[in-house]
């Protein structure tokens, strides 16, 4: 682990097994870097722990040298291994409070629709939670939508960053102005990733400045 810090706000970028194959991630990683991600989550379901362990060795090196946060998904044991400064889980994860007990980097946590479950979430130690999805997801199409105004009802009740997640797109990325961050996809992946990371970026900050 190292003495970094992070500020937890602005573009959360999340790795896809199809619009980011281990063939370019290295790449798209650095140019959404380059325009304003400052958050990147591994996300692979599927490979075995052994297959992963240099990648994320060099995915963690180069968001290190940008200051941008490394998270890992869902692997705890091997986030404690390789001492990753974030890692996030779900409701299917393991017991949150003694994850947190062992991982001592950021730890975040999905909460769905749920404001309860995000309130124990904060008060068993989570640094941040994810609500989701707020608009229907080209990536989880499954996934039941919870609506932006679920980011004003969290805002008013944690003391913790909120992300949101699920279908955000610079069309309706205005409506994200209760969240600290913002976590996307298929918006960032698809095309050029440099591109879109900036106008994700620019269009988040617009819909904070116009809250106040």
């Amino acid at each position: 682990m190292s003495g970094q810090t992070y500020d937890l706000v602005g573009l959360y970028g999340i790795s896809d097994e199809k619009l980011t194959p281990f063939s370019t991630l290295i790449t798209q990683v650095q140019e959404a870097i380059a325009s304003g991600m400052k958050i990147f989550q591994f996300r692979d379901k599927n490979s075995l722990d052994k297959d992963i362990i240099e990648i994320i060795k060099h995915l963690m090196h180069i968001c290190a040298s940008s200051n941008v946060l490394f998270v890992l998904n869902d692997r705890i044991e091997l986030a404690i291994k390789l001492g990753v400064p974030g890692l996030h889980i779900g409701k299917d994860d393991g017991n949150l409070a003694s994850v947190r007990k062992r991982f001592k980097g950021i730890l975040g946590v999905s909460s769905y629709g749920d404001i309860s479950r995000a309130k124990e979430a904060q008060s068993q130690g989570a640094d941040y939670v994810a609500f989701g999805a707020i608009f229907p997801s080209l990536t989880k199409p499954n996934a039941m939508c919870v609506g932006a105004e679920i980011l004003a009802e969290a805002k008013a009740v944690l003391d913790i960053p909120i992300c949101a997640i699920g279908g955000i797109s610079k069309d309706n990325i205005q409506l994200l102005k209760n969240a600290d961050m913002f976590a996307t996809i298929s918006s960032l992946w698809n095309g050029n990733p440099r591109q879109n990371a900036q106008n994700l970026a620019e269009s988040f900050m617009r819909a904070k400045l116009a809250k106040y």
